[in-house]
């Protein structure tokens, strides 16, 4: 399996090139040359097999033993991100809210958040990378971060051996709980930043380091090289596609579908990463009828899906669903690569727009083949605590704020559409990470300023039971202080 860049289909590198680097020396994004597909009968095969068994599988036709892959290897990451780190035996379950709506809870990892689902596993994959193909480099990581990927990757990179992370949020764009998670880090090999503005400014400053000539020269004579665990990395984005898959198991293996039924998923979603991995799934052959890409206030996600028109030039909005607020959607690149036929000089000029302009437009006859796998629609706050109350009172589920986005838009779709096609709505993180939205939801009434105050009462108030690792939070040492404006970046690289 060879990977080639979005902006440059000619170059052709290895699986643990690709993941080692994270992104391309052209800007591009890395990706499989060709989606492998699931043979006759492979996926009633995958319903017999538990979480770890389907990863291992659906992995290994990414990274391959003629890649340098053996399946012990793979087996063995599967196994140590999956095994132990999450607190239920299922690692993603599907709860059932009626008939046709399903919900994957992809929160039951260490950080709460569905980032540990590729977080957990993308150190394994990533050291194991470097083995091959970077001679003794330590590897240092860049993430910038809306609020959950900071986390997890800073839990999931703490001590591993040969390896440096330094994240980047924006400093009013989180909310208390994940602001106070990534700033009482433990690790000897971590560190964090805040940046003065927006989660575009703190991606756009990690891919100005990314690309200048002179920092990687001046880390490649310490014996470090750059890589990334945001979702611009391969890495990050393959062991996503294995939870669609796993869902769609899931609901066959409970004979809730039927052998090749195919179903709706509805993604919340800023930065496009999660959303793509469903695409995968269905390039591999998944049965996938639509996957409906939830957007908040911040819809430019959606309005381009409407129009294909992608224009950053509009209002910023921080939301109470902070980890879609995003304006610059990094893995949108590769979907446009895959829908134009692979066409990395379309791509590279619309990434020279928006670039220069802020601004692109797709041409309508790929616009009207992106809405044959998409759907969308938007959710503006009023609507996501509506959702939110409106799912516990009718179902007793609790949700947090970006689940609630894609429950609304779910409503609205089916409301327009009467569409009755049985539908997984992909869950995010826990509802207490964004505990006093929730709490303020589900009572109708203000909730108390302090967050930790709220995260006891939403307790109370709902008998549903907080994660452990959000227990205490607020009573754990801040490591991590530090500030910077987004050209100060590049001072905070040594760790």
């Amino acid at each position: 399996m060879q990977y080639a860049s979005t902006r440059d289909s000619g170059l052709s590198v290895s699986a643990a090139q690709a993941v080692a680097q994270g992104i391309a020396a052209d800007g591009g994004l890395f990706l499989p040359r060709e989606i492998p597909r699931f043979v006759p009968g492979e996926l009633e095969e995958l319903t017999r097999l538990d979480y770890i068994g389907r990863a291992e599988r659906i992995l290994s036709k990414f990274f391959t033993p003629e890649g340098g892959w053996p399946a012990a290897e793979i087996r063995a990451c599967a196994e140590g991100a999956y095994a132990r780190s999450f607190d239920c035996p299922e690692v993603a379950p599907l709860k059932t809210l009626n008939e046709t709506t399903s919900v994957l809870e992809l929160y039951h990892g260490p950080t709460c958040a569905f980032k540990d689902m590729a977080l957990q596993l993308l150190p394994r994959l990533l050291t194991a990378s470097a083995r091959k193909c970077m001679d003794e480099q330590e590897i240092v990581i860049l993430v910038a971060t809306s609020g959950d990927t900071g986390k997890a990757a800073l839990e999931g990179f703490r001590d591993v051996p040969g390896t440096k992370i330094i994240v980047f949020y924006p400093a009013e764009g989180v909310s208390p709980v994940q602001k106070a998670q990534m700033a009482t880090q433990e690790g000897a090999n971590v560190r964090v930043v805040a940046v003065r503005g927006n989660f575009d400014d703190a991606q756009t400053g990690v891919k100005r380091i990314f690309g200048s000539a002179a920092i990687q020269a001046r880390l490649a004579a310490r014996g470090q090289a750059f890589s990334s665990a945001n979702s611009i990395n391969w890495g990050r984005l393959a062991p996503q596609i294995v939870y669609y898959v796993s869902a769609w198991c899931d609901l066959r293996k409970a004979e809730k579908i039927g052998p090749a039924e195919p179903i709706h998923f509805v993604v919340p979603t800023g930065n496009f990463g999660n959303i793509l991995a469903g695409y995968y799934a269905k390039a591999m052959g998944l049965p996938v009828a639509k996957l409906i890409c939830a957007s908040n206030k911040n819809r430019i996600l959606t309005d381009f899906l409407a129009t294909g028109v992608y224009d950053r030039n509009r209002a910023f909005y921080t939301t109470s669903s902070p980890s879609m607020d995003i304006l610059i959607s990094s893995n949108l690149e590769r979907l446009l690569y895959l829908a134009s036929g692979q066409n990395s000089a379309l791509v590279s000029g619309w990434m020279r727009e928006l670039s220069a302009t802020g601004r692109y437009e797709v041409p309508a006859p790929l616009l009207r083949a992106l809405q044959k796998s998409f759907a969308c629609g938007s959710c503006n706050e009023a609507q996501t605590a509506h959702a939110i109350r409106g799912a516990w009172q009718t179902y007793g589920y609790l949700s947090d704020t970006h689940t609630a986005v894609a429950l609304h838009v779910l409503e609205e779709y089916r409301r327009e559409t009467g569409d009755p096609t049985k539908t997984v709505v992909v869950s995010t993180a826990s509802p207490y990470k964004f505990a006093a939205s929730v709490l303020s939801a589900v009572t109708g009434r203000a909730a108390p300023a302090n967050e930790f105050e709220a995260l006891g009462l939403l307790e109370q108030t709902t008998g549903a039971p907080c994660p452990p690792p959000l227990r205490g939070l607020d009573q754990k040492p801040v490591r991590f202080t530090d500030i910077c404006g987004i050209d100060e970046m590049p001072g905070f690289l040594e760790v």
